[in-house]
């Protein structure tokens, strides 16, 4: 998953830090792919091992049985990379449509993880795809409310940029350092509050 256990606390303490400063509240998602379609695979590995009878007949003088032998080995392999290799089924679906999948997958974990039934809607997502390369900042009503969507960008920028360098956690550190100063601007903790949601990383 591309994070130790080491990096997992350093972004809950960095989570709960930030929390002290404010009565809103940050909950971190890391996924491995957006893009879990179970057919895809068994879709491409299909169309290949079928087109390689073909070529090895018009171009070899191969033994039938051979092929046929080559044709289920190449099922067999593309098949196990495509469903354990999550970068290289991403590769093959149009960038756009793998976008709107991580776009899907942000809104399901904002609403499962259950930021959307925080009483005072200031909840906010900061989730990650890997394979898709894709990040964004999901707000509830409230903080949408009172900052707008452009401010996120900065951080949606640095958690791009370190997830390019394969450096994930200090990505969401720099995320969440950028949320904690406009949420404690916006929405500053007068009191003492009741933890509604958990500090932490999930990793899906």
């Amino acid at each position: 998953m591309a994070i130790t256990e080491q990096e997992r606390r350093r972004i809950s303490d960095a989570v709960r830090a930030a929390e002290a400063k404010t009565s809103a509240e940050i909950v971190c998602v890391l996924a491995r792919s957006s893009s879990e379609i179970t057919a895809l695979p068994v879709f491409f590995a299909s169309i290949a091992s079928l087109a390689l009878p073909w070529l090895l007949v018009a171009f070899t003088a191969m033994p039938v049985l051979r092929i046929l032998a080559l044709q289920i080995i190449l099922f067999l392999l593309l098949l196990l990379l495509l469903s354990w290799v999550p970068r290289v089924r991403a590769a093959l679906i149009p960038r756009r449509t793998r976008r709107r999948m991580a776009y899907q997958a942000a809104m399901h974990q904002f609403t499962s993880r259950g930021i959307s039934r925080k009483k005072d809607r200031s909840g906010i997502l900061i989730f990650v795809s890997l394979a898709e390369r894709y990040a964004r900042i999901v707000v509830d009503e409230a903080v949408a409310a009172r900052v707008p969507q452009s401010t996120w960008q900065t951080a949606v920028d640095a958690l791009v940029t370190h997830a390019r360098e394969d450096r994930i956690a200090d990505g969401f550190l720099a995320a969440i350092k950028l949320c904690e100063k406009e949420l404690a601007e916006n929405f500053p903790q007068t009191e003492p509050k009741e933890e509604e949601l958990p500090n932490r990383i999930y990793l899906v």
